[in-house]
């Protein structure tokens, strides 16, 4: 089942980069997410509790022990960009704008899945 492991920390790699790079964008308040969060309709002040919750999920995925945590971080990732889809579409963006929301999406299940199936692997 290495194919399994190793599958895991691509796909899992892949998705905390994202998240990470995303989440201190968000943390650090920055010009592009002032715009973005504007945009959108929503407060300023949302947006650096969005990114310290995306850093704090980031921790939770990759720090082993704790899987409690994790199946919050990876409900917490879900619901993100199960909002940010939702703000997508209710501000009318093109379906066109939605690969990289979508993308996560794909991402977060993944690395859940993958998750739980090398937790099911016997050690060796």
């Amino acid at each position: 089942m290495k194919k399994v492991k190793i599958a895991y920390w691509i796909v899992t790699g892949i998705l905390c980069l994202m998240m990470t790079f995303s989440g201190i964008v968000n943390a650090m308040s920055t010009p592009e997410s002032i715009t973005l969060f504007k945009y959108l309709g929503y407060p300023n002040y949302l947006i650096p509790f969005l990114g310290i919750a995306k850093l704090l999920a980031v921790v939770a995925i990759l720090f082993p022990g704790f899987p409690r945590l994790k199946e919050w971080a990876y409900a917490g990732l879900i619901i993100d960009f199960t909002g940010a889809l939702y703000s997508s579409i209710s501000v009318g963006d093109p379906a066109s704008q939605w690969s990289f929301i979508l993308i996560g999406h794909l991402l977060v299940f993944a690395s859940y899945i993958l998750y739980h199936k090398k937790k099911a692997v016997p050690a060796s």
